[in-house]
């Protein structure tokens, strides 16, 4: 009996599965189900989920992507959203994103060259840290070859600050230009990338 009494609410909790977009856990399923006319504990709903075949979907915590509270030497804004660049590999910028996926999160470092807005390298792991803008560094170093005197634009991350990125940024003859403290719209090119996939899920 308890069976056939179970099995009637599966539509409702379906219903309720979907016009939540799946975010409803037991206690939301309980509310509905005594709505509906029937008592229902967390237990139950808990049950009433299982015979329907749906679970609530994790919420997504926000990741940072930026440490900027270290002691390591800031470069100056060079860039000053002079975001106009009239020959390629003359600016780059730089940025972290996080992307949700079906193996958790995933942190992505792009490099962007300002004259046609393409990505020209690019690093992605579950683990954030200066390695991922170094390799995606290399990456557009290796790519595009640019001469000597390419300014590389960033936030003031540590990555982006540590002895090992700026020495590598040395090594290749390019200057380092950081956005003002707490300035998201002096690397807004690469923010407004990041906005275009920032809901991918891969």
């Amino acid at each position: 009996m308890k069976q056939k009494e179970n099995e009637k609410f599966i539509p409702v909790v379906l219903k309720a599965h979907k016009v939540s977009n799946g975010t409803y856990g037991t206690r939301r399923i309980a509310e509905e189900i005594e709505a509906h006319g029937s008592s229902c504990g967390r237990f139950r709903a808990r049950t009433l989920m299982a015979l329907a075949g749906v679970s609530a979907r994790q919420s997504r915590k926000f990741k940072a992507t930026t440490d900027s509270k270290h002691n390591l030497p800031v470069a100056p804004n060079l860039l000053d959203r002079q975001f106009n660049v009239v020959e390629p590999d003359r600016v780059w910028v730089s940025d972290i994103t996080y992307i949700w996926t079906r193996q958790g999160w995933l942190y992505l470092a792009v490099i962007l060259d300002l004259f046609h807005r393409r990505v020209v390298g690019w690093s992605m792991s579950h683990r954030i840290n200066k390695k991922r803008v170094m390799d995606a560094l290399r990456m557009g170093i290796g790519h595009r070859r640019p001469a000597p005197g390419l300014i590389l634009h960033s936030d003031r991350g540590s990555q982006y600050c540590s002895h090992a990125f700026q020495k590598l940024l040395e090594m290749n003859g390019m200057i380092s230009s950081m956005s003002r403290k707490g300035d998201c719209w002096d690397n807004a090119v690469a923010e407004s990338f990041f906005k275009q996939i920032g809901t991918a899920t891969i």
